[in-house]
């Protein structure tokens, strides 16, 4: 199937009603550690190009904008600049702008300053201090000097016009300006890292104390607004949605019920490659305590047929993909069938990341990937996308799932594959072995729990080998396979 012919998401968040601040991507690592921060600060932001047009931005009511840093340097010939429009933009409604690292050379480079690389690169922690009598609001609160992350190897050599140095290093002059007329303000270090402890009440200082964001940036709501919305754009008609058991499709299956019931039919799918009794417990906590309308599809023999014989991992994903939507589309169609009337929606489980990963400056030759949360149903199910989660990361998911009231243990569930164990199983996929791996992998799980490190880590697995090797069980010898 062609991929135009696939339903897609939408690549922005077109949220006009909400105030915010932009944040302009130069290609930065760190670019979505700036988003998360600042929502951290209850402020509700969005990532964009480094190149979006002035057009799409006057759309929006932005308080302040962010430049992020990028692997280019202002002075090479394909390097990314904001554009004049955009900079006339912020000029008129007098927008407040904190250039990073690349930001801040940026801001340099189009009000006169000079960037040049420097005798030595920074990488690393670097203690600031701040420049002799200097007040500034971007550093209230914060000692003489103080930690931060460097990461760079150009350098100021020369203020642009009207900005003042408010902080240097042992290796660099200007790594802190500001221009209070222009109410603009540049940093070389990265104050959204972890290894810049203070780093997070710059921010703080810049987006609510100098640009007057609002912090009105709260899961309780969002879910409001969320299921506010819904009814009214759903009306009486009925949506469908695939529902795995990990904490976006439970966050947005919980929130698809309080907002239309028994309207939302959700659909999970065994293949047979699920945790042990994940079907089982993931209906009992879906039905019985979070009131979802759920039925699961047993297609465990399905799944485990078509892949006898298969080792290339790459295609068992797409074995099981296909296969998931033609159970999938099966399913919608006897749901329909019993409600003599066609779904209208589809719910997707689509998170922030993945529509940045749209928008993104990525430079000329960067390919951008398609995602198909659902494994890439059809344009022919002629089904209109709710994605509830699109706005936010994986942690705002989390802080969404414990406001609705859903357990702490299924908010903090560990990501698990699509295409399930039969990715950790190296090799063939058959019955016994994902039987063998089922085991293991409870075990594994529950020794994590007893001992307290579940929540302390992001995701533990366990992989079972295409080798067997001898052992010694009890008093006796084994020959058993390796994991």
């Amino acid at each position: 199937m062609d991929s135009k012919e696939y339903l897609k998401q939408s690549s922005c968040l077109s949220n006009y009603d909400r105030s915010q601040v932009a944040i302009l991507d130069f290609g930065s690592q760190y670019s979505h550690l700036i988003a998360r921060r600042v929502r951290e600060l209850h402020v509700y932001c969005e990532l964009y190009s480094c190149l979006v047009k002035a057009e799409e931005l006057s759309k929006h009511e932005i308080v302040a904008v962010i430049l992020s840093g990028g692997p280019s340097s202002v002075y090479d010939k394909d390097a990314p600049h904001v554009s004049p429009e955009v900079w006339k933009l912020i000029e008129e409604r007098q927008i407040p702008v904190l250039g990073i690292c690349y930001g801040m050379q940026e801001l340099a480079h189009v009000f006169g300053g000079t960037v040049a690389a420097g005798l030595k690169h920074e990488y690393g922690k670097s203690y600031v201090r701040r420049v002799e009598g200097c007040n500034s609001t971007l550093f209230e609160g914060l000692p003489q000097d103080f930690q931060m992350w460097m990461s760079h190897g150009d350098k100021l050599t020369k203020t642009p016009e009207g900005f003042k140095p408010v902080g240097a290093t042992d290796n660099a002059e200007f790594v802190a300006i500001e221009n209070l007329e222009k109410k603009m303000w540049g940093l070389q270090f990265h104050p959204e890292v972890t290894h810049s402890p203070k780093g997070k009440d710059i921010l703080k200082n810049f987006c609510v104390t100098i640009a007057g964001a609002k912090q009105d940036w709260v899961m309780t709501d969002y879910a409001q607004e969320f299921i506010e919305s819904v009814k009214a754009k759903v009306g009486d008609g009925h949506v469908i949605g695939a529902v795995s058991g990990g904490v976006d499709s439970t966050v947005a299956a919980v929130l698809m019920t309080r907002a239309i019931g028994d309207r939302f039919h959700a659909v999970m799918v065994d293949n047979g490659c699920l945790r042990k009794d994940e079907a089982k417990n993931v209906l009992k906590r879906m039905r019985e305590d979070c009131g979802v309308n759920l039925r699961c599809v047993d297609a465990a023999d399905r799944f485990l047929d078509l892949l006898k014989g298969v080792t290339d991992p790459e295609q068992k994903r797409k074995i099981i993909g296909t296969t998931f939507i033609e159970v999938f589309q099966e399913e919608a169609q006897k749901i329909e069938q019993q409600m003599g009337k066609p779904c209208d929606y589809l719910l997707q489980g689509t998170l922030y990341p993945d529509v940045i990963e749209s928008i993104s400056y990525k430079g000329p030759s960067a390919t951008i990937k398609t995602h198909h949360n659902v494994g890439g149903l059809p344009a022919t199910m002629k089904l209109k996308l709710i994605e509830p989660l699109r706005e936010l990361f994986k942690d705002e998911v989390r802080e969404l799932g414990m406001a609705l009231g859903i357990d702490e243990t299924s908010v903090w569930r560990h990501p698990f594959p699509g295409p399930g164990l039969a990715i950790r199983i190296l090799g063939e996929v058959n019955r016994e072995r994902v039987k063998i791996l089922q085991e293991a992998d409870a075990i594994v799980i529950e020794e994590l729990y007893k001992s307290g490190h579940y929540r302390k880590i992001g995701q533990a697995f366990v992989v079972l080998l295409p080798v067997q090797s001898v052992g010694v069980m009890g008093d006796g010898r084994t020959y058993e396979w390796e994991m």
